[in-house]
């Protein structure tokens, strides 16, 4: 079997996975700094002011709750890749929006000091970019883009053009050449980076407003110095596995420039998360990432009562 025969059989594998995956997934709930605050994949009908002085976004999901980033196209916004990427070869990666119109986009609200947000990851989500293209006066985006191995991906537009509502529209990327998914990486509390180690504390629970916090070491000691990136401390992009619902998210407002960042996640579905934290020190921004099982930890709810006591009168717990 080819290259492209084996791609193709795998892409069309994943159409089946994801396919099953969207129509039976419970939506991807709020993740911000507090649940009046909304945030990227909230449902509100229009923007309101967030903590960085910008706009907190309004929803990626439709009306039919679908989570953000599962569609193409959505209340009349399309995005439309342009350009083919090779296995390791850097690529001017260029894309539209375009409007109800059936034109490009060119007029966005700037949200969190950009007009627009880019995140590509593998679809296995062992590998995560979160870039920022240039727009052109005909409303074609740009950005320099590598993707290391083949395989398939799947390429974020989180924007809000001007006057509208926040979106978060999705759209795969193939890479030809052989290609085996990885397995997802195992839940964990500690991730490692360019000599950082970030620590998660705190549980997603579904149905209601978890704490998560994640503080950042260098060398065994705290950092306290963490420098503002895009407007925060922190970003953090949350992507369920299975279906890659998408979550972008920023951290409460904090006078406080680390060691921890400090994030309020909602959530209505157990499982598999990934997350995806952007930090900057020293001038550079680096990522760190973990895996998060959204359930784990809950308190079992207690059994019901027996009919009729045994062993001295004592029900079960």
């Amino acid at each position: 079997m080819n290259a492209a025969t084996k791609l193709g059989a795998y892409v069309l594998g994943l159409a089946v996975v994801f396919g099953g995956a969207l129509g039976v997934g419970s939506a991807v709930g709020e993740v911000g700094p507090a649940p009046a605050k909304p945030e990227h994949g909230t449902t509100h009908s229009a923007p309101a002011a967030d903590s960085h002085g910008g706009h907190a976004e309004a929803t990626t999901a439709a009306k039919d709750d679908t989570p953000g980033g599962l569609q193409v196209s959505e209340s009349g916004y399309t995005l439309n890749p342009l350009t083919t990427v090779k296995p390791g070869e850097p690529t001017d990666f260029r894309f539209t929006v375009t409007g109800p119109d059936g034109r490009p986009v060119t007029d966005y609200q700037v949200e969190h000091d950009k007009k627009l947000h880019f995140i590509v990851v593998s679809r296995d989500l062992g590998s995560f970019q979160h870039v920022h293209p240039d727009l052109g006066a005909d409303g074609v985006w740009s950005v320099k883009l590598t993707l290391e191995d083949p395989g398939a991906y799947r390429a974020f537009a989180d924007f809000a053009p001007t006057g509208g509502s926040g979106l978060t529209l999705g759209a795969d990327l193939l890479v030809a050449g052989d290609y085996a998914p990885q397995p997802l990486p195992q839940v964990t509390r500690t991730a490692t980076v360019d000599g950082y180690t970030v620590s998660l504390a705190g549980d997603l629970v579904p149905g209601q407003a978890s704490k998560l916090t994640l503080s950042v070491s260098k060398d065994g000691r705290p950092v306290t110095d963490l420098q503002r990136y895009l407007g925060a401390y922190g970003h953090l992009v949350a992507l369920r596995a299975g279906d890659l619902a998408y979550l972008h998210v920023h951290p409460e407002e904090s006078v406080k420039a680390g060691p921890e960042i400090t994030f309020y996640a909602e959530v209505p579905s157990g499982g598999d998360y990934r997350l995806f934290l952007d930090f900057q020190h020293d001038g550079k921004v680096r990522t760190a990432d973990f895996t998060a099982q959204a359930g784990a930890g809950q308190p079992k709810p207690a059994a019901e009562p027996s009919a009729s006591p045994s062993h001295g009168g004592n029900h079960p717990h």
